[in-house]
């Protein structure tokens, strides 16, 4: 019995030993692949995921323009601010944060 050091749990998992089955398997797959050129086929999902990847790098993260016209609405006290609605969102994102601390 050995103990698991993240967890502390004993661990009684006993691993299979290899029958000679596998070790045939494992040859035939040897055999096979000598042969055989490397492929990959990308499905149209995953080409989809790699543009968007693309374009969000391309994209800045920050809308420059936004922020300069907040700041200047902040300055100029223009800018209308919802004190009720900060509270609420503070309190949501406090639970949150509570309940994925359990």
């Amino acid at each position: 019995m050995s103990i698991q050091s993240v967890s502390g749990k004993a661990n009684n998992t006993i691993l299979p030993s290899k029958s000679p089955a596998d070790k045939a398997v494992k040859n035939n797959d040897l055999q096979s692949s000598k042969g055989s050129k490397d492929s990959i086929d990308i499905t149209a999902l995953a080409k989809e995921i790699t543009k968007a990847f693309e374009s969000s790098e391309k994209t800045p993260a920050v809308n420059q323009d936004r922020v300069s016209e907040v700041r200047k609405a902040l300055a100029n006290g223009e800018y209308p601010i919802n004190a009720e609605h900060i509270a609420e969102k503070m309190i949501q994102m406090e639970r949150e944060q509570f309940n994925n601390s359990r």
